[in-house]
């Protein structure tokens, strides 16, 4: 496997992600922000935050899979989303949950952030993920 993730000692111990990732491949591939949108353009999931991380996380899995990769060779994640609120961490877990057995999400995720943004391009997306995988 060309992607170690661990959490090293003297850091919180989380069950839900690592915090280091590293990478010992020679093409590191980069999936540019995912939202939730069909490949014609239509919207999922509109005003459901578990749904928006459910279908961009299946569309982020599909240009890992263009580039043959998987979330297996995934080194960093992240997520915007906007509005955030601390009361949405279970509606965003939720979303992961629902799809993290389809797309091959490890568990724990590799490192991941997520940061709170005012909006993103257009008013119904409500979540984009950006992931930086490295492959041998």
């Amino acid at each position: 496997m060309s992607v170690q993730r661990f959490s090293p000692e003297g850091l919180f111990q989380p069950t839900t992600y690592h915090h280091v990732a590293v990478g010992t491949g020679t093409r590191h591939v980069h999936v540019a922000g995912q939202i939730s949108r069909l490949a014609d353009a239509t919207p999922v999931a509109p005003g459901d935050l578990a749904g928006q991380v459910a279908q961009a996380l299946r569309n982020t899995a599909t240009g890992l899979a263009g580039a043959d990769a998987t979330f297996d060779d995934v080194v960093r994640l992240t997520f915007y989303v906007t509005a955030w609120a601390p009361e949405k961490i279970t509606a965003f877990m939720e979303g992961i949950e629902r799809v993290a057995a389809e797309i091959g999400m490890p568990t724990p995720m590799p490192p991941s952030s997520l940061i709170g943004v005012e909006y993103l391009f257009e008013p119904d997306v409500l979540v984009e993920i950006e992931a930086t995988a490295v492959l041998d």
